[in-house]
């Protein structure tokens, strides 16, 4: 096996990169006229990770400013899909929860996605996906563990 080198971990993200365009469009265009897929990616967060956390924890999990989680916050309350409450432990913050409309509303747009995944799955059969998924999570992981690598040392800066 040749040495791997920069490039080909550029490669990578490249490819990562396009594959999220590309399934981006995809999810897109099975949402209604106005939802965007960061709208969608916070109810399926809510659905993997719980409910009750603040926006701001919310804003940081999608590593995005806080006004950008809080317009999208505010156009899923709009529509029922979340609900905001009083943080009982900080009465200056709130907690989002995803309401039973809102998690109706989660599957029926992964179920309207089932001929795209059937295409993409005719095209890279489940034995590959299989094989893919394990790697693809490992690097997911170290990704979020290492969002916030260490300051650089001061000295280094200046030298």
């Amino acid at each position: 096996m040749s040495e791997i080198g920069p490039v080909d971990y550029f490669q990578l993200f490249n490819e990562i990169g396009i594959i999220s365009q590309l399934s981006r469009n995809i999810l897109e265009a099975r949402l209604p006229p106005g939802f965007v897929q960061t709208q969608f990616s916070v109810l399926t967060h809510l659905v993997r990770v719980g409910d009750g956390h603040t926006p701001v924890a919310i804003a940081r999990a999608f590593q995005l400013p806080k006004t950008s989680m809080t317009h999208s916050l505010s156009v899923l309350e709009r529509e029922g899909l979340i609900e905001t409450r009083n943080n009982p432990k900080d009465a200056r913050s709130k907690l989002v929860y995803i309401t039973d409309a809102g998690r109706k509303f989660r599957q029926e747009i992964i179920d309207s996605l089932a001929p795209d995944l059937a295409r993409i799955a005719a095209a890279f059969p489940p034995e590959r996906v299989a094989r893919l998924l394990p790697d693809l999570e490992m690097l997911r992981k170290f990704l979020d563990a290492d969002r916030d690598p260490p300051a650089q040392d001061a000295n280094a800066l200046t030298s």
